[in-house]
């Protein structure tokens, strides 16, 4: 038996599992509400939703309840075989959150698949129109599209992408709008239009036939702690995409389904995307969800061109549908898009105030309960630390010592800098976010203590 097959977990048995590294955890007991309970009886606040996904909460009655519902009459039913009614009735509860036109759902059971959906449905919609020079899709750097080889190709984010480049169409990137780090006479929104125009300028570069799409986070995701660019930047965006015949993905993935305080992150502007890609707080955590909504504009002409040449096995599948219609409703009968609003601007108060006691926090940002913080060594120059204190990854297990989960990654491309994100289930009330605020605080405080970085008296 080699050494890693003998490496225990905290219950003292080894794992045949692996993941993403060799680190290990406790068995997980149960999870109510915002919390979760190990088997060993430690209790733990999910200060992150997981990994944002868990936005109704844990083991909300209702959703099981319909779960079970669904169980007892079907739990799989091939698409090409059969319709589902739970799959039909999703759908058309989903489209009732956009606006009209975007009236066509294809589910799927990922981000990753959700963002390759939206690729593909692109790529067929421009074979199918006669365009079939367009083949390159425009993403930012930094960020985060999906694991798979699709979406990794628009993927800015090294650490997670340099090992496969040599297998993969690599995409153009243009610089993700961090206007925050930039030092200069613009106002936030001469800053927004700039960046916008850097997608004019790769446009150009490209070939304006040869670009299929652009695609991008309305609200960052954990590649840049949830960045939002200056408001100039959203309908610039969709100027530049409409004048050369663009097509505009939206990445909700992790910002949709109510997050963000509004159930898309793009009703937050006027402008509006041409593709959506959800998943992650759309089936909750309850089952593996996610989907593709487009309008039928472009859906029609695929169709009619032979078809979407495009499937997964458990698309449409009756249960995760059923729990996704569940989720929902429970989005809906809690007004939780609402308390994700009225909670994040508390929590964003709160997070903010933490600055003036930590020097190294060195920027708040985000919307409703997508909020991260990033940790600098100098806050007017927003100088990173330095990479090897890996002062990322402490925060998040200096926190998960004292019971609050919350989530991180390498700010700068994947690279180096440092942030953590704070994004509870959208049922948190205001005692439970002082529950968080005193356990991050004194999470800090460690932190500090034990990476030398200054603290405020």
């Amino acid at each position: 038996m080699t050494s890693e097959h003998r490496r225990l977990g905290s219950n003292g048995a080894p794992s045949h599992l692996f993941y993403q590294t060799r680190q290990r955890r406790p068995l997980v007991d149960r999870a109510e509400g915002i919390y979760i309970w190990a088997q060993d009886g430690r209790r733990f606040i999910d200060g992150s939703s997981g990994a944002m996904v868990v936005n109704i909460g844990h083991g909300n009655p209702v959703v099981l309840e319909a779960m079970r519902r669904q169980m007892e009459k079907a739990t799989f039913a091939y698409r090409l075989h059969f319709e589902n009614e739970a799959s039909e009735a999703l759908a058309a509860k989903t489209v009732e959150y956009t606006w009209p036109g975007m009236d066509k759902v294809f589910f799927v059971s990922g981000g990753s698949e959700a963002v390759e959906s939206c690729l593909k449905m692109a790529r067929q919609y421009a074979v199918a129109t006669g365009q079939a020079s367009r083949t390159k899709v425009i993403s930012r750097f930094p960020a985060y599209h999906g694991s798979t080889l699709g979406a990794l190709a628009v993927t800015g984010y090294t650490a997670l992408s340099a090992p496969f480049t040599a297998m993969m169409q690599e995409m153009p990137k243009i610089p993700a709008p961090t206007a925050y780090l930039d030092r200069d006479d613009l106002t936030m929104e001469q800053r927004g239009l700039r960046y916008a125009d850097m997608l004019e300028a790769e446009i150009q570069r490209q070939g304006p036939d040869s670009v299929l799409a652009f695609i991008m986070e309305p609200v960052g995701g954990a590649s840049t702690g949830a960045l939002v660019a200056p408001d100039s930047y959203y309908g610039r965006v969709r100027e530049i995409c409409d004048r050369h015949g663009v097509i505009l993905i939206y990445d909700e993935v992790m910002s949709g389904a109510g997050r963000t305080g509004k159930f898309l992150a793009a009703e937050h502007w006027p402008a509006r995307p041409d593709l959506i890609a959800l998943s992650k707080g759309f089936g909750s955590g309850y089952v593996p969800l996610g989907a593709m909504v487009a309008p039928d504009r472009m859906v029609q002409p695929v169709l009619e061109a032979g078809g979407f040449q495009h499937g997964y096995t458990y698309a449409g599948n009756p249960l995760a549908c059923a729990a996704g219609l569940a989720v929902l409703g429970e989005i809906e009968r809690l007004d939780l898009v609402g308390n994700a609003a009225r909670m994040g601007d508390l929590l964003k108060a709160r997070l903010t105030g933490l600055m003036d006691r930590y020097p190294f926090i060195g920027d708040v940002r985000g919307k409703g309960l997508l909020l991260a913080a990033e940790l600098v060594a100098d806050r007017d120059s927003m100088q990173v630390l330095p990479k090897g204190l890996n002062a990322y990854d402490r925060v998040v297990e200096l926190a998960y010592e004292r019971g609050l989960i919350i989530y991180s990654r390498r700010t700068r491309g994947g690279t180096e800098g440092d942030h953590f994100l704070v994004c509870p289930p959208m049922i948190v009330t205001p005692v439970q976010i002082d529950e968080i605020m005193a356990i991050l605080t004194d999470t800090l405080d460690a932190l500090a203590a034990e990476l030398n970085l200054p603290v405020a008296a």
